[in-house]
């Protein structure tokens, strides 16, 4: 028996998995992933009960507010100062890694994301939407899983193929597990993370998502995480017109909510570099500001969906909504820019809410014998922000009805939601996570036939010194005195253009040591536009499979 497994294991680690075993595994992964997101909510609970005395998301800042001024302001100084600590010992880079991160991996490097990052981020995430932080818990969990899942590809060797889709199964399983929400969990997956809806992705992430959802039920039972009061209706022909306006609203507020938050990092990174901060302090200064607003407005604190909740319910007042949305931006923009850790969705969630349960109030107002319950306009609202902001309008849609299980307002819903992503994918990036992406020269955004140039160095494609079919020294020294060369450590996306411009058949690769030039090789321009071919090629046949 011990041969067989041993036979086993090395046909997985040496050959890859079966189509059976690869079921196996996805399954294994969905719910090590369901699990693992089960227990990041669970510590948020015990660390949130240890800080301010309450494991109830759904009145924490209800107790915040009967809580003593000092405590409200020195646990998100404190939890600013633990993060900012974790990410000066143990990061390179200095910053949580969140959901970014994670589409990088699918996209760049074969479905993988870097498992010590991981790690620390997932207990930077924990101490921050424990202590105050303003984010949400979606980010974390689904960095959590793709560590998971970038481990066991690790280990039994998978290819890009079979690691994106593993990672796509883990994510799903998170999600769900995180929101009982099986079907968005499924979507989000695939629209979010792999960006295709391939066949063969599709049933393996199903299967994992269900697993995600049946572990969240046996902790949690078969409920919502919104109850909406009674039934929402809607005065279809005549009230329609008002959602498309809603979603064009949305999609405003959800790039400035975006923009806020880019704003505040560059200013951020600004003074860091000018002053010359430590890292530890960023998140420290972080925690201080937030620790200032909720000693006034502790609707700031954490995911807010106690404060979600009271908007879809309408038991806020126009301008209680108004304030509310405006001062969560603020602290979402202070939170992330201050690299706490944490994720997005979570807070346009509340943003949306509160956007929409204002301008229904508007709507009701105008026009009082056409028009449905405001809080479907918060509903609506909800989706059409936080469909925005992530750039995915299905899994959204689908994830707001999951998490309300109100299924009767689909069509203002979508009509809002299409409108929203239409007008703010023209804005920014296409989302928040792509912009994010952007920022750091990621150009993930364009497609494949963009940041693929960027996957190939010009040393993995050029012919070397020592080949006999590579361009001839003497040329090559040429060419380099007319500074027509690339270095070694550049990539397609650099070289291509080179030869656009040039017109040469071939560019010399060169490595700089000082003022020298040391000649390594040649890159064709034909060799160039062949591997870019196959990893064309290699694209559509994966979304196509």
């Amino acid at each position: 028996m011990a041969r067989m497994f041993d036979h086993g294991w090395q046909l997985l680690r040496n050959r890859g998995p079966s189509q059976i075993q690869f079921w196996f595994i996805a399954l294994v992964i969905g719910i090590t992933a369901g699990f693992a997101a089960l227990l990041f909510r669970g510590g948020i609970d015990i660390l949130q009960t240890a800080f301010y005395g309450t494991s109830d998301v759904n009145s924490l800042h209800s107790f915040a507010g009967t809580l003593p001024w000092y405590v409200v302001l020195l646990v998100p100084v404190g939890g600013g100062l633990a993060v900012g600590l974790l990410l000066h010992w143990f990061t390179s880079d200095k910053r949580v890694h969140a959901v970014a991160d994670v589409i990088e991996g699918a996209a760049l490097n074969d479905g993988r994301v870097q498992k010590r990052a991981g790690l620390v981020s997932a207990l930077a995430s924990l101490i921050t939407l424990s202590t105050g932080g303003s984010s949400g818990r979606e980010g974390p969990v689904v960095h959590i899983a793709a560590t998971i899942s970038s481990w066991i590809s690790n280990l039994i060797r998978a290819d890009g193929i079979t690691g994106r889709d593993l990672m796509g199964c883990a994510v799903a399983a998170a999600v769900s597990a995180s929101f009982n929400a099986p079907i968005a969990g499924a979507l989000f997956a695939l629209e979010v993370v792999l960006r295709h809806f391939s066949l063969h992705a599709f049933a393996p992430i199903v299967v994992a998502s269900a697993a995600g959802t049946v572990i969240n039920r046996l902790a949690f039972g078969d409920v919502t995480e919104f109850s909406l009061p009674g039934t929402t209706t809607l005065e279809f022909y005549l009230e329609l017109p008002a959602f498309l306006v809603l979603g064009l609203v949305c999609g405003l507020v959800a790039v400035v909510m975006m923009r806020a938050i880019f704003y505040a990092e560059d200013v951020e990174n600004q003074l860091e570099n000018r002053i010359g901060l430590p890292v530890w302090v960023r998140p420290t200064l972080a925690g201080l500001i937030l620790g200032v607003m909720a000693i006034k407005f502790p609707h700031i604190i954490g995911v807010g969906y106690e404060t979600t909740s009271t908007a879809l319910t309408g038991q806020l007042l126009m301008h209680e909504a108004i304030v509310f949305a405006v001062l969560k931006v603020i602290a979402v923009a202070v939170t992330l820019a201050g690299r706490m850790g944490g994720g997005i969705f979570s807070p346009s969630l509340m943003v949306g809410a509160l956007t929409g349960l204002a301008f229904g109030g508007i709507a009701t107002g105008l026009f009082p014998d056409s028009s449905g319950a405001d809080t479907l306009y918060a509903l609506a609202g909800m989706g059409a922000v936080a469909a925005a902001v992530l750039g995915a309008p299905i899994s959204t849609t689908l994830i707001v009805f999951e998490m309300t299980g109100d299924w009767q307002t689909g069509l203002a819903v979508m009509v809002s939601v299409s409108l929203s992503t239409a007008l703010a994918s023209r804005l920014v990036n296409r989302s928040f996570f792509l912009t994010q992406l952007e920022q750091r020269n990621v150009r993930l955004a364009a497609g494949p036939q963009t940041y693929l140039l960027a996957m190939f160095r010009v040393t993995g494609v050029m012919r070397r010194v020592t080949d006999e079919n590579t361009a001839d020294e003497e040329t090559c020294q040429e060419m380099i005195a007319q500074g027509l060369y690339v270095q070694e450590s550049a990539t397609l996306e650099t070289a291509l253009p080179v030869f656009d411009k040039s017109g040469v058949a071939f560019l010399p690769v060169v490595k700089l040591e000082g003022e020298a030039a040391v000649l390594q090789g040649a890159l064709y321009h034909v060799d160039a536009l062949k591997a870019y071919n196959r990893a064309l090629a290699a694209t559509a046949a994966e979304e196509h499979r």
